[in-house]
């Protein structure tokens, strides 16, 4: 199978955002790729609440849902939109970050909501509280498709490896891993990250990534991310590495291999139950 992940670099305003998108997963599909998959906020980055509030919109009536829908029905291919920041109507104001999968007739196979929240404090300068604006979802999701099963997460959940486990033993063969990740923390831990998922699990891991600098018409700042969008094979080697420019990657997958590596380590069957720190009875290794 022939995969094609786009990697962005979005601004805050989702409406000048979609043409780059949409010309991006044209530019993947004529490539070849029967699967695409865009990145974490795919539809925009802001560090502002209010200006959020403004320019999100409901699932019901996101423009680039509706937008990216009917690109995969026109181009034939399935689509993993890495997530989009949504409206929710939650008293409190957050909005929703959801990853979707698209079928090639553009109806919504699968929805996930981002489970682990980014709040840290990365330096003295520099820190993160996304659960301020961000509700988390609390389901795990495997989805089914012609090619095989998908475990669905969102950037930050990448260091959760419980999670990935889960995902593999409920049949996944290939983990989704669409990130906007920090700059400072991709340069040190983006690619193991996603090395030790692919060989914990024996799956193969798509992260496609947004990167460079994200501009605010807002007035903020604007974010830095890191980029190399990734591809990595169930035994760990890097298929693919997109580097820090928008564009298109693409890469041939083989399924098989998924099979064969976990053959050779099977331990995916090797869990045991464990006695915790204080003396009750744990989780598993």
């Amino acid at each position: 199978m022939r995969v094609g992940l786009v990697q962005l670099n979005v601004s805050d305003d989702p409406v000048a955002n979609l043409p780059q998108t949409v010309a991006m997963v044209r530019q993947a599909a004529a490539g070849g790729a029967q699967f695409v998959l865009t990145p974490e906020c795919t539809n925009g980055l802001s560090s502002s609440r209010r200006h959020q509030a403004q320019v999100f919109h409901h699932e019901a009536d996101d423009p680039t849902l509706t937008a990216l829908r009917a690109e995969a029905a026109d181009l034939g291919v399935w689509l993993l939109i890495g997530s989009l920041a949504l409206l929710t109507g939650d008293a409190d104001g957050r909005f929703a970050n959801r990853s979707f999968l698209i079928d090639p007739q553009g109806e919504i196979v699968a929805r996930y909501d981002k489970v682990h929240m980014f709040d840290v404090t990365v330096s003295a300068t520099e820190s993160y509280r996304e659960s301020e604006g961000y509700r988390p979802g609390d389901r795990a999701i495997v989805a089914q498709t012609p090619f095989g099963a998908l475990g669905m997460s969102i950037c930050y959940d990448v260091r959760f490896a419980y999670l990935y486990r889960r995902l593999a033993q409920a049949g996944a063969q290939i983990l989704t891993v669409p990130a906007a990740f920090n700059d400072t923390t991709g340069a040190a831990h983006w690619e193991v990250l996603l090395r030790a998922r692919a060989i914990e699990t024996g799956c193969f891991v798509l992260a496609p990534a947004q990167t460079g600098h994200h501009p605010e018409t807002a007035g903020g700042k604007g974010r830095r991310t890191w980029g190399h969008s990734l591809v990595v094979a169930p035994w760990g080697e890097v298929l693919a590495d997109a580097g820090t420019e928008p564009g298109v990657c693409l890469v041939n997958i083989d399924l098989a291999q998924v099979e064969k590596a976990r053959a050779r380590v099977p331990a995916l069957t090797h869990d045991r139950s464990i006695t915790g720190p204080s003396g009750q009875e744990g989780g598993h290794v």
